[in-house]
């Protein structure tokens, strides 16, 4: 499985296709500086995503994910193109959240059930709540 965190807010704003593309005003001096040495690498600035494996389980996966966002949609596989970015981390040119399989949430709300009818939203207490909703 892959997972992929991110404020609802931009999902609101960018649904149905996520692109890093559409994120570059909002992006620190280091997200930039990142930004330019993955471009010249991979010809583009990916989408990131963790994939879960025997020693690094989809609870962990999301649990990290959540540091990039109240929201973490999961998948279980991504179509080609997609370029290993470090040991658990790949990226991707764009993310087609219709294409999730789960949703996990902090903070669900109507216009995201609506978005996502047939996909399974799990709530998931704030950092700091008690229990973390993961197993």
């Amino acid at each position: 499985m892959f997972y992929h965190g991110i404020d609802k807010e931009y999902v609101y704003r960018h649904f149905p296709i996520l692109s890093a593309r559409r994120s570059v005003s909002a992006q620190s001096a280091e997200q930039l500086a990142d930004r330019i040495h993955l471009i010249r690498q991979f010809g583009l600035e990916p989408v990131h995503l963790l994939e879960a494996a025997a020693d690094y389980p989809p609870a962990r996966c999301i649990a990290e994910c959540f540091k990039f966002g109240d929201t973490v949609f999961a998948f279980p596989t991504l179509a080609p193109p997609f370029w290993q970015l470090s040991r658990r981390e790949v990226g991707i040119p764009a993310l087609d959240l219709r294409h999730a399989t789960a949703i996990y949430t902090t903070d669900a709300d109507q216009r995201l059930e609506e978005l996502f009818r047939d996909v399974p939203i799990y709530r998931v207490p704030r950092p700091g709540q008690r229990g973390n909703g993961l197993g």
